[in-house]
């Protein structure tokens, strides 16, 4: 079985018919049993919306190496209704955020120690957005999970034992990055400035510290529907937004973005083992959105520039979300 179909079922949302309501814009929904143990009833908060995305890089250069596989997933709780914007007040809508990320070697099969060191993480944050007219703030924390303790290692054996890959031999495996817990603090500040119709550019500059400490400015250009009085995070590997709260206005889109970062640490190219970063890390990133009655595709590109000095080459990965209601 190919591999792209293992990206098919893994991209795949199905949402049942009593999620949120055509073409009407989100709705409140009931809190859950499971919602009122994260948010006690007097806090009187309601889930709003819900967001993912998959990447791969199979979806883009069609290899499986460095950046190879990540996954998102977003919940959102507020106060209040979605007004078509974050709310003024800092805290008021919070976002719960679970990823996970497997970073490889170029070669699986033999350790070469040139090339990057096997690693997987998983990632359990919140975060708040909030706006001051046409600027929009993000801020939070994510406790990063690193190392075998993750078991992530043998995940990717399974799958690609399934899907008829290449397997991760012991000699990469056994040279993975170790266990480690890195509390990391994530801010976002970005400003939309409208340029003409449905098209908007949005500068934004990113701080992080903790599993990768890195300043970065970058924009994102959007023309069409997509994003707009929406609620939008941005996945960590290729810097591609993907809604959360969700209008659901049917047509196309297209979306580019590019940034550069300065990264002054990274936990998965440790200097005591040689590795020296790049003095820049670039992006640059195209995608397209169509929305329908009922359903919805997104897929995207991202260009990923060399992450350290003996890195081969850049590499493409590719991002895609197939989302249904009934």
């Amino acid at each position: 079985m190919p591999r792209w179909l293992l990206a098919l079922l893994v991209a795949l949302n199905v949402l049942p018919s009593s999620g949120m309501a055509q073409n009407a814009g989100p709705q409140i929904a009931p809190v859950t049993e499971q919602d009122e143990s994260i948010f006690p009833p007097a806090t009187k908060r309601r889930q709003i919306g819900r967001g993912r995305m998959f990447t791969n890089d199979f979806l883009g250069d069609r290899y499986d190496r460095w950046q190879t596989g990540s996954y998102t997933f977003s919940r959102v709780w507020a106060w209040d209704s979605w007004q078509g914007r974050a709310p003024a007040g800092f805290g008021n809508l919070l976002e719960m955020r679970i990823g996970g990320r497997i970073i490889t070697p170029e070669n699986l099969r033999t350790f070469v120690p040139t090339d990057r060191p096997w690693a997987g993480s998983l990632n359990f944050g919140l975060h708040t957005h909030w706006s001051r007219g046409n600027t929009e703030f993000a801020l939070g924390s994510d406790l990063v999970v690193i190392g075998p303790q993750t078991q992530l290692d043998h995940l990717q054996e399974l799958l690609h034992d399934i899907f008829d890959a290449p397997i991760p031999r012991n000699a990469v495996l056994s040279r993975q990055i170790g266990n480690q817990v890195w509390p990391t603090l994530v801010g976002e500040v970005g400003h939309t400035i409208q340029i003409g119709g449905q098209s908007r550019l949005r500068p934004y500059a990113e701080l992080r510290a903790g599993d990768e400490s890195l300043v970065r400015f970058g924009a994102d250009l959007t023309i069409g529907t997509y994003g707009l009085g929406e609620l939008m995070a941005r996945e960590n590997v290729t810097g591609q937004r993907y809604r959360v709260v969700q209008q659901e206005t049917p047509g196309m889109s297209f979306v580019l973005g590019a940034d550069v970062a300065r990264v002054f640490d990274s936990v998965y190219l440790p200097s005591s083992r040689g590795f020296q970063l790049t003095d820049t890390r670039n992006r640059v990133r195209a995608g397209f959105h169509w929305q329908g009655e009922t359903s919805s595709v997104f897929y995207g590109a991202t260009w990923l520039d060399r992450e350290f000095t003996s890195q081969r080459e850049s590499q493409l990965v590719g991002s895609v979300l197939l989302q249904f209601q009934f």
